[in-house]
C-alpha cells in the first residue's frame, strides 16, 4: 500500500525542511509526499520543491489546500501531516499495520501528539488533546489524521471551514467507524501556546470548541482564532 503524505504550508520556511527531511526514508520506500502551498510570501516553496514529489500552489485555507493535495494523490492511504510535525522514524510501517486491521477502505485515525514546549501546562494540554479524542473519537489536524484515499472521496473530503475542517471532517468518519487512536506520538511546535501565552491560548481553544458544539459558525468563530 502506497502512502501519499500531504502537507499544506503557509509561510513556513523557517522550520519547513526540518519537517520534510525526515520524510525522506519513506520517499525512499516508495511513498509520495506532496506540499500544497497556500500562497507563501516567504521560501517555502523553493526550500520545500527539492525534497516533495509534487508541489501545488492553491489560495489560502487548510482545507483547501488539503484536498487538492488529496485529488493529486496516487496513494491508496492518505495522510495529513502540518508542516510544523515532526514524526516517528518508523511512520510508515505504523500506519499500513493499523490499517490493515480494519476493512478494506474504511480505515481512518490518527497518532497521539506531543508539544514542543518545555511549560508545564503543555503536558497537560497534550494528554487532554490526546485522551479526548480517543474517548470522543474526534481528531485534529495536529495529531496527523490519515485516511484510506476511497473513503476519503466517498466522505466528500474536508469540509471547506475557516476553521474546524478536521473536527466536522472526524464526524463525517465517524458514519463509517471509529478511528485508529496510534499511541506513537507526533512532536508538534507549541509556537502558537508559547507566542500568545500558554494559559491564554488553552482558554481561547476551549472557548472555540464550545461555541463550535453550540453551533456558532466557523466563519464566526475563525475571527477569534488568531494568526
Amino acid at each position: 500500500m502506497k502512502i501519499s503524505i500531504v502537507v499544506p504550508a503557509l509561510n513556513e520556511a523557517r522550520v519547513i525542511r526540518a519537517t520534510l527531511e525526515p520524510l525522506q526514508a519513506l520517499r525512499a520506500r516508495g511513498h509520495e509526499l506532496i506540499l500544497v502551498d497556500g500562497g507563501s510570501r516567504d521560501e517555502t516553496s523553493r526550500l520545500a520543491e527539492p525534497l516533495v514529489d509534487r508541489l501545488l500552489h492553491t489560495e489560502a485555507g487548510r482545507a483547501r489546500q488539503m484536498n487538492a493535495g488529496a485529488r493529486a494523490a496516487a496513494g491508496e492511504l492518505l495522510w495529513f501531516v502540518h508542516a510544523d510535525t515532526r514524526i516517528p522514524a518508523d511512520a510508515d510501517d505504523l500506519l499500513l499495520r493499523a490499517v490493515r486491521t480494519r476493512p478494506a477502505g474504511r480505515a481512518w485515525g490518527r497518532f497521539d501528539v506531543r508539544l514542543s514546549g518545555a511549560h508545564p501546562l503543555l503536558r497537560v494540554v497534550e494528554r487532554s488533546m490526546n485522551l479526548r479524542s480517543r474517548l470522543s473519537g474526534i481528531a485534529t489536524g495536529d495529531q496527523g489524521l490519515f485516511v484510506d484515499a476511497a473513503l476519503f472521496r466517498e466522505s466528500g473530503g474536508f469540509p471547506e471551514l475557516p476553521l474546524m475542517e478536521d473536527i466536522e471532517f472526524s464526524r463525517r468518519l465517524k458514519r463509517y467507524g471509529r478511528p485508529l487512536c496510534l499511541r506513537q506520538t507526533l512532536l508538534t511546535s507549541s509556537r502558537r501556546w508559547e507566542d500568545q501565552g500558554v494559559a491564554r491560548t488553552i482558554l481561547r481553544m476551549w472557548a472555540l470548541r464550545l461555541g463550535y458544539f453550540l453551533g456558532i459558525p466557523a466563519q464566526r468563530l475563525a475571527a477569534h482564532y488568531g494568526p
